[in-house]
């Protein structure tokens, strides 16, 4: 069933597939989206179809690692020329002081290592480009923790999408199998008390009939 649905979904939407995934990607911190959709889920799922053959890695990777680092360029972009009013902003209020205040600390602990380090959690990978912004962080600093970060995050989670709907493609074939399996076992274990019941059966027979004879 879960490959079926794959399968429609894949022949409905085609090569838009890329173009979804990339732009969720992209979103993550340029808009914020990972507050409500971490971007590592859009790309799971392209591994996925990517597995499937909807999609092929040799594209899906180099959109995915291009898609993250551009999105979190732009979060910073923003974060430094409108960081103030974006945090007084009814978005910002969305997302709430303690959030702010915890990825400003963060951010002071590791400084460009921030950059790095956020791209491994969802909270933080959304915020930390437009923190690193507003706090003044050179953009060069910035571009070459936040490229190393893209480079293995956006990989590992496409590859992880693919290595998951392969291993479960794996476990449904041999689950296809198993129910076989397991008929032959019940059937073979009822023959098996059978033969065992019937060699009792002509045990005591020949044990009355020759206590009888005696």
């Amino acid at each position: 069933m879960f490959e079926h649905l794959v399968e429609s979904i894949g022949n409905a939407v085609g090569a838009w597939l890329y173009v979804i995934a990339g732009a969720l990607c992209f979103g993550e911190a340029a808009v914020l989206l990972g507050m409500v959709l971490p971007g590592e889920t859009a790309l799971l799922v392209a591994g996925v179809f990517c597995e499937h053959g909807t999609l092929s890695l040799a594209v899906m990777i180099p959109v995915a690692v291009v898609c993250a680092v551009a999105g979190d360029s732009v979060g910073f972009e923003f974060g430094k020329k409108f960081g103030p009013a974006l945090r007084r902003s009814r978005l910002g209020q969305w997302v709430g002081e303690p959030r702010w205040a915890k990825v400003d600390g963060f951010l002071h602990r590791h400084g460009g290592k921030a950059v790095f380090l956020g791209r491994l959690t969802a909270l933080f990978r959304a915020l930390v480009p437009s923190m690193a912004g507003m706090s003044g962080m050179h953009y060069r600093t910035f571009l070459t923790w936040n490229a190393i970060g893209g480079i293995l995050w956006a990989p590992g989670c496409v590859l992880l999408g693919y290595a998951f709907s392969r291993s479960l493609s794996t476990v449904g074939r041999y689950l296809t199998w198993a129910p076989f399996a397991l008929v032959g076992i019940v059937v073979a274990g009822y023959v098996l008390l059978h033969l065992r019941r019937r060699r009792k059966e002509r045990a005591e027979q020949a044990a009355y009939a020759e206590a009888g004879e005696r």
